[in-house]
């Protein structure tokens, strides 16, 4: 027994040895030596570029709520819920709550890992402009939200549960951190090169699209905080705004995995969902193109019929016909005039559809356009901001619009004798200055189309172009178009005390809560 006793003795002491000998061979073999521990930034950038334009957040936000609310499109379906002013929580929040959980993290990311690295000044320059476009557009949706905060979990538990900012602090922040990405961009840093789907590494570009976004929020802010407006407008303005429309901001896509390279806006249009085959031109859009003559009519739609099927498509121009906003396929029966529906038994086919041309996954995505840039320029010089002619702002704004539209299409392309002819035949020259700013607003309205969550913020602020809220009977809170959508239900659980101050400041998180710089709180 004893010696039993010693041997395990001795066996037990020879593999203690060995063990501790083999201490760090046993915790190297926990190393992944193919596991990634230092992501490229680069590579964050780039994914959160794409996801602006992700299928599930702008079907909802952009095309269910916005385009029909703008009337830009209508329809029939009880899911297309900005049509009638319903309620549906998913669509309401789904911005919200796709952005804050992924991109504006993903851009919060490189901005934190590279702010003192200045080999790194134009990724984090890009990052920046691009984290403020989508928390302008997110507070334009919803009002009050968390900006500094937004997206910085990694860096500690104090942000975890972020605060909502008060949207005129938003703004000023946003402000500051346009005018300080723009001037950090620098020749000497990394380029961003094809990492970069917006501007393949141009910085000269990056640093007008800075001056743009600025002229944009200053114009937004311009009915409550006129002082400021003009301040950053005009200091942006000098600094160089787009010149053309080879500047125009717009994240290129391919056909490739959807939800990463693909287009999502298209993806829900047409493409994988199909959403559009219930959804067509409104007719305030379609009677307002006709009225005046718009060479675009033919480009917004691609004629009436079953999109799926191209022999029955009627692409006579005097033959298009919009659909009516905030009916049901029953009752638009009732007010649409004899034989409209006579053609096709399906209701929707009866009514001039969206143009397929300009819903491939490979299509641009807009985040602003060189025609917004000069029709803003219009309005400023309207207000005696800055000097130059209104009218020729206005003339280079509607072509720039119309000629914008080769990006998707080159059959898109128009005359420039046409357009001349549609410029002259607006009035602009004539005009009284309430109608030239209508005409601004009209126009503008025209040049964000399926940009809507942008066509509906200028509404908001304008009143123009003049449109007439739908009225159905189970609308959510009255028949009037939304000021605002609600927050992303989440937040009523998951960021209570932050939630809660938030709606108590605004007023409500109800559609008809008004936000800051829309006359509210």
């Amino acid at each position: 027994m004893r010696i039993i006793n010693k041997i395990s003795g001795l066996m037990l002491a020879a593999l203690l040895f060995a063990t501790s000998c083999s201490e760090q061979d046993l915790l190297d073999l926990n190393i992944n030596e193919n596991a990634v521990e230092d992501i490229d930034m680069q590579y964050l950038f780039s994914l959160g570029t794409l996801r602006i334009g992700g299928e599930y957040e702008n079907t909802r936000a952009n095309m269910l709520y916005a385009a029909t609310m703008i009337q830009h499109t209508a329809s029939t379906a009880g899911y297309f819920s900005g049509d009638k002013y319903f309620y549906n929580a998913q669509y309401s929040g789904a911005y919200m709550e796709r952005h804050f959980t992924d991109v504006i993290r993903l851009f919060s990311e490189v901005i934190r890992k590279t702010n003192d690295n200045p080999a790194e000044a134009n990724v984090n320059a890009a990052a920046t402009i691009l984290r403020v476009f989508d928390l302008h557009r997110m507070t334009d949706m919803y009002g009050d939200i968390p900006y500094t905060q937004a997206g910085y979990g990694l860096e500690g538990e104090q942000n975890w549960f972020p605060a909502y900012e008060p949207q005129k602090e938003v703004y000023y922040k946003m402000i500051d951190d346009l005018k300080a990405a723009r001037d950090k961009f620098s020749a000497s840093a990394r380029p961003l090169g094809v990492q970069d789907f917006v501007y393949g590494g141009d910085i000269a570009k990056w640093k007008k699209f800075a001056n743009s976004l600025l002229m944009r929020l200053a114009m937004r802010i311009s009915n409550v905080d006129p002082g400021k407006a003009q301040e950053v407008f005009t200091e942006a303005f000098n600094s160089g705004a787009f010149t053309s429309n080879d500047d125009v901001a717009f994240i290129h896509y391919s056909p490739g995995p959807q939800g990463v390279n693909r287009n999502g806006l298209n993806d829900g249009y047409w493409n994988t969902y199909k959403y559009s085959r219930d959804c067509k031109i409104s007719e305030t859009f379609m009677n307002w193109m006709t009225t005046n003559n718009d060479p675009r009519k033919m480009i917004v739609t691609g004629g009436v019929g079953n999109p799926e099927d191209a022999s029955t498509w009627i692409t006579d121009p005097e033959k298009q016909i919009g659909m009516p906003n905030g009916y049901n396929s029953t009752n638009i029966r009732e007010v649409v005039p004899p034989g409209t529906l006579d053609g096709f038994t399906i209701v929707q086919q009866n009514f001039s559809m969206l143009n397929l041309k300009y819903l491939d996954w490979e299509d641009p995505y807009f985040l602003i356009s060189y025609a917004e840039v000069e029709l803003m320029k219009a309005e400023a010089a309207m207000k005696g901001w800055i000097s130059g002619s209104a009218e020729g702002f206005f003339n280079a704004g509607v072509a720039a619009a119309i000629n914008a539209w080769t990006y998707f299409d080159p059959s898109f392309a128009v005359t420039s004798e046409e357009i001349s002819d549609y410029i002259a035949g607006r009035g602009f020259a004539t005009a009284s200055a309430e109608d030239k700013m209508r005409l601004i607003g009209e126009e503008y309205w025209a040049a964000t189309y399926l940009n809507d969550i942008e066509s509906w913020a200028n509404w908001r602020r304008t009143g123009y172009p003049v449109l007439t809220p739908t009225q159905d009977p189970n609308a959510e809170e009255g028949n009037f178009i939304p000021r605002r959508l609600r927050y992303w239900e989440s937040e009523i659980g998951s960021n209570p005390e932050n939630y809660q101050a938030a709606i108590s400041r605004m007023g409500g998180d109800l559609f008809a809560t008004k936000m800051w710089w829309d006359g509210g709180n």
